[in-house]
C-alpha cells in the first residue's frame, strides 16, 4: 500500500481546502504548516515515511509563502542524507489572479522535489480551453506541471471553482497510483 502525504501552508483557508481535496484523491493524509512555518510534533516523521509527497502553498508575490520556504529550508536536513530520493513528488498552488505568476511558484516546488532526488509527477490532463469551457471543468487554467487554482480575493473557501477541486482529487489520485507502480 502507498502512502502519500499533502504537506502544506494556507494563509486564508483556501489552499487548506485544495489539499484536503487532493489528500482524498491521494487516499493520503494532509499535514499542515503553521503561521510560524513548523510542522506539527512528528510532521518529518511522516514525510520520512511517505512514499509520495505533495506540496501546496499558495503563491503571493510570484513565489511561495515565506511559512512554505522555511518549511522547504528546513528540509535541508532530509537532503543531505537523501532521505527522500526517489520518493514521488507533486505540487500545487492557488492565487487569488487567474495566472498570477502560479507557474513560477509551480517550478520552484519541482526544483525542490529534484532537490532532494524525487521524481516528479505532471498533472496529466488537457486543459479546458474551449469558448464554452466554464470554472466548473477539469483544468480550466490549463497546468501541465501541477495543480493550479483559482480563489477570488473575495471568495470564501466554499467558492473554489468546482472543476479545480475536482482536478485537485484527480491530482492527488494521480500521484498515489504514479508512487503505487513504483513501489508495486
Amino acid at each position: 500500500m502507498n502512502k502519500t502525504v499533502v504537506v502544506y501552508h494556507s494563509g486564508y483557508g483556501h489552499t487548506q481546502r485544495v489539499a484536503q481535496h487532493v489528500a482524498e484523491g491521494a487516499g493520503g493524509e494532509a499535514l499542515a504548516i503553521d503561521a510560524e512555518g513548523n510542522l506539527p510534533d512528528g510532521g518529518w516523521e511522516k514525510l520520512a515515511a511517505a512514499d509520495a509527497i505533495i506540496f501546496g502553498t499558495p503563491t503571493y508575490m510570484g513565489g511561495p509563502s515565506w511559512q512554505f520556504k522555511k518549511f522547504a529550508d528546513a528540509s535541508s536536513k532530509a537532503w543531505y542524507p537523501r532521505a527522500w530520493q526517489d520518493k514521488v513528488f507533486g505540487g500545487f498552488t492557488n492565487s487569488a489572479s487567474p495566472v498570477g505568476d502560479k507557474g513560477a511558484t509551480l517550478i520552484q516546488l519541482q526544483t525542490l522535489a529534484s532537490q532532494h532526488g524525487g521524481i516528479w509527477v505532471s498533472l496529466g490532463l488537457l486543459p479546458a480551453n474551449t469558448k464554452a469551457a466554464t470554472h466548473a471543468e477539469v483544468n480550466h487554467l490549463g497546468g501541465s506541471v501541477g495543480l493550479l487554482v483559482r480563489s477570488p480575493a473575495d471568495a470564501s473557501v466554499d467558492e473554489i471553482p468546482p472543476g479545480d477541486l475536482e482536478t485537485a482529487r484527480h491530482y492527488g489520485q494521480r500521484v498515489a497510483e504514479v508512487a503505487a507502480r513504483l513501489r508495486g
